[in-house]
């Protein structure tokens, strides 16, 4: 069976900017669950600033805890130098790193030009290349810019060939802020796979407008088998205005089994994990199909007689 490769981001992209301060107990216990549910490829923090992103100022204890689940593959955000440094430090077996495609974005989320933006991207890569650490590489705002508009297909792809040139595994591209639409997928990723093949891109969707599900069909559709969903579709960025939740891992998975992919993830445990994320912030979770998982998932409570 053709299979569709999740990465897990609901642990990174999904709890750094939520008003809820998860201890570092609940984030192990979140990724446990995560991993017992079949995600395999867990992005389970971000080396940033403590003062910027609190919600990750435990990054080293959480990649020292996730070392005791078998069978996972974990990555964590290193933006700069200094969050590779310490992402070395504690022995940590696979980097993100992200560029926003245009100017402004990465003015506003960095204080960096976007050729400065990229060179320390660049760094950053053949670093943790030498160390002999995996690396996917962000293409941030690759449809929309909360700050510029409508990004040129040009522009991303400029991007993503440069990263997978100087020895990126994987180049994800990011609809950072949900704004993109089925038929703009299909345009970027027409104008990407003659020069990136599929099997070296992903994608990642926001369902700000409701499109995220929609989105990540047509990528499917193009040929794409890696996609990022964060369990219970929680999510947000510190520094993109109007970036609302991420799309829910519970829904990819769904339209996965629905289109004849396999993905490994065994919808009730899946579920389980989402009630812990929402144990853990206070409020209830699911993304757009999880009403009708519940039903079709739920537990018989006797025999009738």
């Amino acid at each position: 069976m053709d299979r569709l490769l999740l990465t897990e981001v609901a642990p990174r992209d999904g709890l750094q900017n939520q008003p809820t301060l998860v201890p570092t107990a609940g984030k192990l216990e979140l990724i446990r669950r995560l991993a017992e549910a079949g995600l395999t490829r867990i992005e389970a923090a971000s080396f940033a600033s403590p003062k910027a992103v609190p919600q990750m100022a435990d990054a080293e204890e959480i990649v020292a805890g996730t070392r005791s689940l078998p069978g996972i593959e974990v990555s964590a955000l290193a933006m700069n130098g200094r969050g590779l440094d310490r992402a070395l430090a504690c022995g940590t077996p696979q980097i993100a790193t992200v560029v926003a495609a245009t100017e402004e974005m990465n003015r506003r989320n960095i204080n960096m030009t976007l050729d400065r933006a990229t060179a320390a991207a660049e760094e950053v890569i053949g670093r943790a290349l030498e160390a002999g650490i995996g690396v996917r590489a962000y293409v941030a705002v690759a449809f929309e810019c909360p700050f510029e508009g409508a990004v040129e297909p040009a522009a991303v792809v400029r991007l993503a060939e440069r990263f997978a040139a100087i020895g990126a595994g994987e180049v994800v591209i990011a609809d950072t802020i949900g704004a993109a639409a089925p038929g703009q997928v299909t345009a970027l990723l027409r104008a990407l796979l003659p020069s990136l093949p599929a099997e070296r891109i992903g994608m990642h969707f926001h369902d700000t407008r409701g499109f995220g599900i929609a989105n990540a069909h047509a990528a499917i559709e193009a040929g794409i088998r890696r996609l990022d969903a964060s369990a219970g579709g929680i999510g947000g960025c510190p520094f993109a205005p109007g970036a609302a939740g991420n799309l829910a891992t519970e829904d990819v998975v769904l339209l996965a089994e629905k289109s004849g992919l396999a993905t490994g993830v065994d919808l009730p445990a899946l579920i389980d994990a989402v009630d812990v994320a929402g144990r853990l912030l206070g409020r209830p979770l699911g993304g757009r199909a999880m009403p009708w998982l519940r039903r079709s998932h739920a537990q018989p409570t006797g025999v009738p007689g």
